[in-house]
C-alpha cells in the first residue's frame, strides 16, 4: 500500500521536508540569538539613563573611543560654547519631520571640547534655504545630557558623501569633525538633556531614545518559525495518509470478473 512512496514525486516531497527542518530550527535560533542580543542591549541602555549623571571627564577623554556599554550614560560637562564651529547634521527626522541636528563645541576650561547635539531644527522651505538655527547662550554653561558613541555609515544606516554646504556633515563623526577643530575633542558627543542658565531659544530637544521591547518581536518570530517544523511535518503526514485512503478506496471500488462461464441452469435452459 506505501510503496507510492518510493516513487520520484514522493521522494522530491521527502527531501524537500528533510531541508525546510534544519532551515527552520536555524532561523529560530537565530531569531532567538537577535532577541538576546536585543534584550542585553536594551536592559543596558535602560539601565544607563536611569543612572545619576557623572562627570563626562569620568568615563571619556580626548581621542578615545566610548564603549558600547556606556552608550546614553548620563553626564555632566562645563565649558563655553564655540558658536563659530557649529555644524549642522542633515537627514535628521523628529516629529516625522525632516530637518537637521544642531551640533556645537562646549570648549572645557581645561582646553578639551566635546561636541553637543544641542537639538534638532526643521528643515528651511527649499533644501538649499539655510534652516533657523537659534544660538547658543553665550558664556559658561553647565550641561547635563547622554552620552552617544561617534556615528559610523555602519551604525546609522547613512552613507557620508563628499561636496555638502560648507557647516554641514551628515555623520557626527567624532573624529573626522575633530581633525577640523583648533583644540583636542572629546571621543564621544553628548545629547543635551538640561542647561544651566537655560537658553532663551533653542533647537527642539531630542526625545530621550525608546529601549524597545527588549527584541519581542525576535522572540515572536523565533516561536514562529519553530511552529513551522510542526506543520512540515504535520502536513507531511497527511498527504502520507490522505494517499494512502485514495489507493485503498480506488481498489474497494475496482468491479469484480464477470467473466466466469454461464451457470448450469443457463446451459440446460429450453432451446439449448
Amino acid at each position: 500500500m506505501y510503496r507510492f512512496l518510493l516513487t520520484p514525486r514522493w521522494l522530491a516531497l521527502h527531501v524537500l521536508v528533510l531541508v525546510l527542518i534544519p532551515c527552520f530550527v536555524l532561523l529560530g535560533r537565530w531569531q532567538f540569538g537577535r532577541f538576546e542580543d536585543r534584550s542585553a542591549a536594551s536592559d543596558l541602555a535602560g539601565r544607563n539613563l536611569a543612572a545619576a549623571p557623572v562627570p563626562l571627564e569620568q568615563i571619556d577623554r580626548p581621542g578615545a573611543d566610548v564603549p558600547a556599554d556606556l552608550r546614553f550614560r548620563g553626564v555632566t560637562v562645563t565649558g563655553t560654547y564655540d558658536p563659530a564651529h557649529e555644524l549642522l547634521v542633515r537627514r535628521r527626522v523628529q516629529n516625522g519631520m525632516p530637518g537637521y541636528y544642531v551640533l556645537t563645541p562646549l570648549v572645557t576650561p581645561g582646553g578639551p571640547a566635546v561636541l553637543v547635539n544641542r537639538g534638532w531644527v526643521p528643515m528651511g522651505p527649499t533644501a538649499e534655504t539655510p534652516p533657523e538655527v537659534p544660538p547658543p547662550t553665550t558664556g559658561e554653561v553647565s550641561v547635563t545630557g547622554r552620552l552617544r558613541q561617534a556615528e559610523t555609515e555602519d551604525s546609522t544606516g547613512i552613507s557620508d558623501l563628499p561636496g555638502l554646504p560648507a557647516g554641514q556633515v551628515l555623520l557626527i563623526d567624532t573624529p573626522g569633525i575633530a581633525k577640523r577643530l583648533p583644540y583636542p575633542v572629546f571621543g564621544g558627543f553628548v545629547e543635551l538633556a538640561e542647561q544651566r542658565p537655560a537658553a532663551a531659544s533653542a533647537p527642539e530637544p531630542v526625545p530621550e531614545p525608546d529601549t524597545g521591547s527588549g527584541g519581542g518581536l525576535n522572540l515572536a518570530y523565533g516561536v514562529q518559525w519553530w511552529l513551522f517544523i510542526g506543520i512540515a511535518i504535520g502536513g507531511w503526514v497527511m498527504l502520507i495518509r490522505r494517499e494512502a485512503r485514495d489507493l485503498r478506496e480506488g481498489t474497494q471500488d475496482e468491479p469484480g470478473d464477470t467473466s466466469a462461464a454461464p451457470s448450469a441452469a443457463a446451459r440446460t435452459a429450453p432451446g439449448s
